[in-house]
C-alpha cells in the first residue's frame, strides 16, 4: 500500500507538527483558560460564602425578632392575665357590695315587718282583751245578774289570757 510507504518519510514532520499543536493547547488551556476558570471557582465560592454569611445572619436576626415577639407575646398574655384578674375582684366586690346591700334591704323589710306584725299582734291580742272582758262582763251579768267591774274583768281576762 502505497499510503503505508510513506509513513517513514513524513513521520518526522507529523510528531513535530503534533508537539507544536498540543504545546500550543497545553499552554493555551493551562496559562490562558484555566486561570480564568479558577478565578470564575473562587468569585463562586466567594458569593456563595457571602451568602451563605447572609443567610445566617438573617436567620439570627429573625430569631431575634422571633424571641422579641414572643417576649411581647408572654408580656402581653401576663398583661392580660392581671387586668382580667383584677376585673373579676372588681366585679366580685361590686357584687359582694351589691348582696351586702342587698341583705340589709332585705333585713330592713323583715325587720319593718316583724315589727308591724308585732304591733299588728299586741293591737289583736288588745281587742281581743278588749272583747273578751265585754264578754265576760255580759255574760256574769246574764248568768248571775251580777254586774261587774270592768277593769276586773279586763285583769282577771289578762291573767288568764298570760297563763294560757
Amino acid at each position: 500500500m502505497p499510503q503505508l510507504s510513506q509513513i517513514g518519510e513524513i513521520y518526522a514532520s507529523q510528531a513535530f507538527w503534533l508537539a507544536i499543536v498540543f504545546a500550543l493547547i497545553y499552554f493555551g488551556i493551562g496559562k490562558a483558560m484555566v486561570p480564568k476558570i479558577e478565578r470564575t471557582m473562587e468569585d463562586r465560592s466567594a458569593r456563595i460564602s457571602g451568602d451563605l454569611a447572609a443567610a445566617q445572619a438573617a436567620r439570627d436576626k429573625v430569631r431575634g425578632d422571633e424571641e422579641a415577639y414572643q417576649r411581647g407575646l408572654d408580656s402581653g398574655r401576663s398583661r392580660a392575665l392581671q387586668l382580667t384578674g383584677e376585673a373579676k375582684a372588681q366585679a366580685s366586690a361590686a357584687a359582694e357590695a351589691r348582696v351586702k346591700a342587698a341583705d340589709a334591704a332585705a333585713e330592713a323589710r323583715a325587720s319593718e315587718a316583724a315589727a308591724r306584725i308585732a304591733a299588728t299582734k299586741r293591737s289583736a291580742l288588745a281587742e281581743i282583751e278588749g272583747a273578751t272582758a265585754d264578754a265576760v262582763t255580759e255574760i256574769v251579768a246574764k248568768l248571775s245578774g251580777v254586774t261587774i267591774d270592768r277593769a276586773v274583768a279586763e285583769q282577771k281576762v289578762k291573767a288568764e289570757l298570760a297563763h294560757g
